[in-house]
């Protein structure tokens, strides 16, 4: 049987260390390897850094950072790398042979994916491969009293 691999952007985001940890944990569980992947850009407009080498380095302590903080998982091989592009682009090409492509939603809302788009959202429509994303909780929401069934509900 070929071991299977599974991709994950990763982002230096709670959303994409969410996504690392999945990954990981279903690699452990399935004979699994997971690639771990984090695009750059020039000019990112994320940072005030325009210059691609240092850009390209920010971007390998990044995943560095999130690769050393993961809990090691026995017999989990794990390879990691940055590249240039898009991140829509780069995590679809690097999910070419790919079981699983794995993402970390950022939890922003329909007004942010209007203005910005949806990484995940181009990943799942051109993918070769499953994809999944793992949401980021959001606030608590206040839950609701219990309310005891009365005679007139009952009825």
């Amino acid at each position: 049987m070929a071991t299977r691999q599974i991709v994950v952007g990763v982002d230096g985001s709670q959303g994409g260390r969410r996504a690392f940890a999945w990954a990981l944990e279903q690699a452990a569980a399935g004979s699994a390897t997971v690639q771990a992947v984090l695009s750059w850009r020039r000019g990112d407009p994320r940072t005030s850094l325009a210059d691609a080498r240092a850009c390209q380095e920010l971007a390998q302590l990044t995943l560095d950072r999130e690769v050393q903080a993961q809990p090691a998982r026995h017999g989990v091989s794990v390879a990691a790398g940055v590249v240039e592009g898009q991140p829509a682009d780069v995590l679809v090409a690097a999910a070419r042979n790919a079981d699983l492509l794995v993402l970390g939603s950022h939890g922003h809302g329909r007004a942010h994916h209007t203005i910005l788009g949806s990484v995940s959202e181009a990943c799942i429509a051109n993918a070769p491969c499953p994809v999944v994303v793992i949401p980021v909780p959001g606030p608590p929401r206040p839950v609701a009293a219990a309310v005891p069934a009365t005679e007139a509900g009952s009825r």
